[in-house]
C-alpha cells in the first residue's frame, strides 16, 4: 500500500506543490509513533520556513481528502523541509552541491573503505567524483553508493 500511496500522491500532488514554487524531495508514507504519516519534503531556492510547510498543507490537504490515496486509512499529513544535511538525490541538489564538500557512503567496501569524503566535482547518472583531501580525484558508480550527504561545517 505504501508504494501505491507515494506514486499516487507523486503524480498528482508533486505537479501542485511544484507550481507553487516549491521542488518536492522526496514523499514518504510511513508508520511513526503516531500512526501513519504521509509526508512532503519540500524545498525551494530561498530556503523553506514554517509558512511555506502551512501554505502547502493548508492547499493539498483538500485535495488528498477528494484523492483519498491511503482508501481511508488514517493518516497525519506533514510537510517539511528536508533540512541543511539530506541526502543529494536529485538533479538540482548535485548542481547546488558541486564544489562544495559532500561524504559518500558506498553498500559495501571498496579498497578496505566504506566511506569518502570530498569535494564533489562531477555526476551523472552513472557515476559520482569527488576530490579528497590529497588531492585525488576519485570516481565512484551510482549504483554501489548508499548515501550522499553534504559536510556541513559550523
Amino acid at each position: 500500500m505504501a508504494g501505491k500511496v507515494k506514486t499516487l500522491c507523486e503524480e498528482k500532488i508533486n505537479p501542485i506543490i511544484e507550481q507553487m514554487g516549491y521542488d518536492v524531495i522526496e514523499v514518504e508514507y510511513a508508520k511513526k509513533t503516531d500512526g501513519m504519516n504521509l509526508t512532503f519534503y519540500i524545498d525551494s531556492d530561498k530556503g523553506v520556513e514554517l509558512n511555506d510547510c502551512e501554505k502547502v498543507s493548508k492547499t493539498i490537504d483538500p485535495i488528498l481528502d477528494e484523492l483519498n490515496p491511503t482508501d481511508d486509512q488514517a493518516y497525519s499529513l506533514v510537510v517539511s523541509s528536508p533540512g541543511i544535511d539530506r541526502p543529494l538525490k536529485t538533479e538540482r541538489d548535485f548542481k547546488r552541491n558541486l564544489g562544495k564538500q559532500i561524504s559518500i557512503t558506498l553498500f559495501s567496501k571498496i579498497d578496505g573503505k566504506k566511506k569518502f569524503d570530498g569535494e564533489l566535482k562531477n555526476y551523472s547518472e552513472s557515476e559520482i567524483t569527488i576530490t579528497n583531501v590529497k588531492g585525488e580525484d576519485i570516481t565512484l558508480q551510482r549504483e554501489k553508493i548508499a548515501h550522499i550527504v553534504p559536510i556541513i561545517k559550523f
